[in-house]
């Protein structure tokens, strides 16, 4: 598969999905993993989880007060309408920088995802991040020793086949403006939801 100037797997894939999100009402993204990587919400977070969390607040920050449809702009654009788990929760809007998705790399400061929730109004509200990496893209750099981590907080890996026809990837959820019942860095939050979600008008 080839579109545009995207040639990593993971940057393909997404970029389709890209395109056909705005038609879709919600997605029930059942393939994603549904438990978070630290052992339990009531537990106390580490100085180096609080640090991860205050790095993507200052990354985010100018986007809090971003509430129309059409995102946050700088290269960030909605893909796959907004992603439902049912009975967990839900992972919400994604708005996708391809440019950060095809370059292989984590910065803190640079989250190839910002994920909003939609409001009954017909707006969104930002409710953290997504960081996200193809998983043979990050293992070909002979620097990269191990699976990818922020500030001590390892990333869940996803294999394939899956729902979205990615190649296996590395992914890590920060939910930074939104309590997550389930944990900081679990995939789905209870506390979000799609009922209010409406695809965005492209014309």
């Amino acid at each position: 598969m080839r579109f545009g100037q995207f040639t990593r797997p993971i940057a393909h894939a997404l970029a389709v999905a890209l395109m056909c999100s705005a038609s879709a009402s919600a997605v029930l993204a059942q393939d994603h993993d549904h438990g978070g990587n630290i052992a339990s919400p009531s537990q106390k977070s580490t100085a180096q989880e609080n640090e991860l969390v205050q790095a993507v607040r200052g990354a985010t920050e100018r986007f809090k007060n971003v509430t129309s449809v059409a995102g946050p702009g700088e290269g960030y654009e909605l893909g796959f309408g907004c992603v439902s788990g049912g009975d967990f929760g839900a992972m919400g809007m994604h708005y996708i920088n391809m440019r950060l998705v095809g370059d292989n790399e984590i910065k803190a400061e640079e989250p190839e995802i910002i994920l909003f929730e939609p409001t009954p109004t017909g707006g969104i509200r930002i409710t953290g991040v997504d960081y996200l990496v193809d998983k043979a893209g990050w293992e070909s750099n002979p620097d990269h020793k191990g699976p990818p981590e922020l500030k001590g907080q390892l990333f869940h890996l996803f294999d394939s086949p899956n729902r979205f026809g990615l190649n296996p990837f590395y992914t890590l959820h920060v939910w930074a403006w939104k309590d997550n019942p389930a944990g900081t860095f679990a995939n789905w939050n209870p506390n979000v939801s799609c009922n209010a979600f409406n695809p965005p008008d492209k014309n």
